[in-house]
């Protein structure tokens, strides 16, 4: 986890403290489960509760020289419990702790990252209220195309982030499976019950069938999951990076009180928030392929798939949490130029609205070819042209005005229909 793109809420859940706290919360649950069954002593239960503890460095001191992580660990918290300490970890493998313990931090990481979701969909839906009616020119290929809105455009950021909402809200029951099954996972040293109270207690499902460790099918979903989430976030800030553009300019991130934006350029306001969201978004998606080849492993299990997750979770986790932060101060900053929307969409004559006009005059009577050669040779001379003006070569070509008359001409040229039928959009929305 790098530091800088590491924020408290979810580094904390992903620090060498919280991966120990949650082992320990899978012993003692394990403990708990067993003495509901009457295989724990009572006052041995109680010694367990009141003194299980664990410190970090001594963990780490023991395991230089054990070179096992769960076996420093249990070491260090029976010196802390004593005698009481032989009902801890019975019947139990490493994988049991390891697995399970992951599955309390990648559930609890799914639900800070769930709030941050609700969050970017709370700026975006009002974004795309606001802008409802904001006109500007849609574009395909990156040519002008056709007028929209910029609340439209938002509308699709927010239906796809909704799309992820229900995405993460699915992934929290994916990975939220523990095992206490044992060796092998055959439950031949331990009961299936105590696996059932145990995950009932750390709310959670028992695996449906576990080997020695939970299948990393469920882990890759978890890195592919969040690499798609992070993907639409760059899908919204190339966008806003393309907007402003200086040849352009119809949106512009907030530019701070003593920014600067180069070193060289004074005048310099660099859209540098989306451009990270860009960058890291690559990062999350390059972490699928290890998770995907994490899945194999060889007959019960084998250990390739751990240093892979001791990186990629925490990265992963962080990397997509801070990218969720940052494009929420993005959405809620963002300066928007309707004027420069305006002026773009309507650049040499209004060229954008030849649809209009080709079926004005294929209603008024001409053929759909003879209007699509009229109206093409009108808009290519206005085209790139210095003084090019779409509209007026129209008004000046007899064909055009013996069958549009003025009226007819400038209805072409409106926003209306354009703008006609986003409330069924807005509806679907719950904008």
């Amino acid at each position: 986890m790098i530091e800088r793109y590491t924020l408290p809420e979810m580094g904390d859940l992903w620090s060498e403290e919280a991966k120990f706290r949650s082992w320990l919360e899978v012993e003692i649950a394990a403990c708990q489960a067993n003495a509901q069954l009457g295989r724990v002593p009572a006052e041995a239960m109680a010694a367990i509760r009141e003194r299980a503890a664990f410190e970090v460095p001594r963990i780490l001191e023991i395991e230089a020289e054990v070179r096992h992580d769960v076996i420093a660990f249990l070491t260090n918290v029976n010196e802390h419990v004593g005698d009481a300490g032989r009902y801890i970890h019975v019947g139990m493998t490493s994988s049991d702790v390891l697995d399970t313990g992951l599955a309390l931090q990648l559930k609890a990481s799914v639900a800070v990252l769930r709030t941050e979701l609700e969050a970017l969909a709370g700026a975006l839906r009002q974004l795309a209220r606001a802008h409802k009616d904001t006109v500007m020119i849609g574009r395909s290929h990156a040519i002008h195309g056709e007028p929209i809105t910029f609340g439209f455009k938002v509308a699709g950021w927010l239906a796809e982030t909704e799309r992820n909402r229900e995405r993460l809200e699915r992934l929290e029951r994916v990975v939220a499976v523990g095992q206490i099954s044992g060796a092998m996972g055959t439950y031949a040293n331990t009961d299936p019950e105590v696996e059932a109270i145990t995950c009932r207690l750390l709310g959670l499902e028992p695996d449906t069938a576990s080997t020695q460790v939970i299948g990393r099918d469920r882990h890759a979903e978890y890195v592919q999951t969040l690499a798609l989430v992070g993907t639409s976030l760059e899908r919204f800030s190339t966008e806003i990076r393309n907007l402003q553009r200086s040849d352009v300019l119809e949106v512009e991130e907030n530019f701070a009180k003593g920014q600067k934006g180069s070193s060289a350029m004074p005048h310099k306001r660099n859209p540098i928030r989306s451009e990270r969201i860009s960058g890291l978004a690559r990062v999350l998606r390059s972490y699928t392929v290890a998770a995907l080849e994490n899945v194999a492993l060889w007959h019960e299990r084998d250990i390739s798939h751990s240093s892979v997750e001791r990186m990629m979770l925490p990265d992963c986790s962080v990397t997509l949490h801070f990218m969720l932060r940052e494009m929420t101060a993005v959405i809620e900053g963002l300066g928007i130029y309707p004027g420069n929307m305006a002026r773009n969409m309507n650049v040499y004559g209004g060229v954008v609205f030849s649809q209009r006009v080709l079926l004005a005059l294929v209603e008024a009577g001409l053929s759909r070819e003879e209007a699509y050669r009229i109206v093409q040779r009108h808009a290519h001379a206005a085209w790139n042209s210095e003084g090019g003006d779409f509209r007026a070569n129209l008004q000046a070509d007899p064909t055009v005005t013996s069958h549009l008359g003025s009226e007819q001409l400038a209805a072409c040229f409106s926003t209306d229909l354009h703008r006609a039928h986003l409330d069924v959009i807005w509806e679907r929305l719950g904008i």
